[in-house]
């Protein structure tokens, strides 16, 4: 077991992303049947964004679930082999299920673009905020956070990699928290491109939205793939386990590093992220012994087939 795919989630995404993959007919497919399904135009959004939603919560999820979908298919059809493990960041975990055969991929937009409606509904944008903390370790971070927690909601929510970890929570409180962080010694404390506060405890009232959606969706045991979960990076043993998990996530924490040592243990050498960007490759690239490709263009898919063909 040496490969394991990654799925992206929000931040990755920009105006103009994976334009090499347009000539690449299996790419337009998706993307096609991601506009009939989500009724708007996905790749007039991906290409110039001219209504400004890419970077809007309810819209970010769905698009972003349907690229990198479209890059896994071209993968596939590329000749790529199926990963031994699959795993995906936060709104990337969904894309895992519809890659992996748990979801059908209209289901799977569906639900993403319910989920972010329901987190939306629950924070407006400009009431919540996400920030990346730099330089510190992940005890001072939930120190300083529990010590604002009498002012208001904030805390880690994203435990990327060691010495990053996110927070979020009120817009207000984060900021304070910000500054506090700064004082502590962060190196850098950077307000992230997110409508909102993914992963706090704010969206738990979404979960009610979130887990009616997840009941009109049909899904399908067993994955052809295994996934590790973001809140505890453990694979589930039934359908039920794994629906659970998926909704439990809108509220709890990312556990990233926990995932890449899992990866590790199991005898993961190779990390191919399969979207835009390469926000996870920098994070994989972090872990001794971890290497990472991208597919953020068509040329990087291609190298990264190269690579995990030699490592067959």
């Amino acid at each position: 077991m040496t490969f394991a795919m990654v799925f992206p989630g929000q931040g990755s995404q920009s105006v103009g992303m994976l334009a090499t993959y347009q000539e690449q007919g299996v790419f337009r497919s998706v993307i096609d049947e991601a506009s009939a399904v989500l009724g708007y135009d996905v790749q007039e959004t991906m290409r110039n964004d001219p209504q400004g939603r890419l970077n809007q919560t309810d819209c970010t999820q769905p698009v972003l679930l349907a690229a990198s979908v479209a890059v896994f298919r071209c993968w596939l059809d590329q000749g790529g082999s199926l990963p031994a493990l699959m795993a995906g960041h936060s709104l990337g975990e969904f894309t895992a299920l519809v890659c992996a055969g748990v979801l059908d991929f209209a289901d799977g937009l569906k639900l993403v673009a319910e989920r972010g409606r329901q987190m939306q509904a629950v924070m407006p944008a400009g009431t919540g905020l996400m920030a990346a903390v730099l330089g510190l370790d992940d005890s001072v971070v939930e120190e300083v956070c529990s010590e604002l927690s009498a002012q208001g909601v904030v805390q880690p929510v994203n435990y990327n990699m060691p010495g990053q970890v996110v927070i979020a929570g009120e817009q207000q409180v984060v900021e304070l928290a910000m500054q506090a962080l700064k004082v502590r010694g962060a190196k850098r404390v950077l307000p992230l491109q997110v409508s909102v506060p993914a992963h706090s405890a704010l969206m738990r009232p979404a979960a009610a939205g979130l887990e009616a959606a997840m009941q009109r969706a049909n899904w399908h045991w067993p994955p052809k793939v295994p996934i590790l979960h973001n809140i505890h990076a453990r694979t589930s043993e039934s359908l039920m386990q794994m629906r659970a998990a998926v909704l439990e996530q809108l509220s709890s924490p990312v556990q990233w590093v926990a995932i890449m040592d899992q990866m590790q243990a199991l005898g993961i050498t190779l990390v191919v992220e399969c979207g835009p960007a390469k926000v996870l490759c920098g994070l994989t690239r972090k872990h001794e012994g971890l290497q990472a490709w991208s597919t953020e263009n068509w040329s990087a898919l291609q190298d990264a087939l190269s690579a995990t063909k030699k490592d067959e």
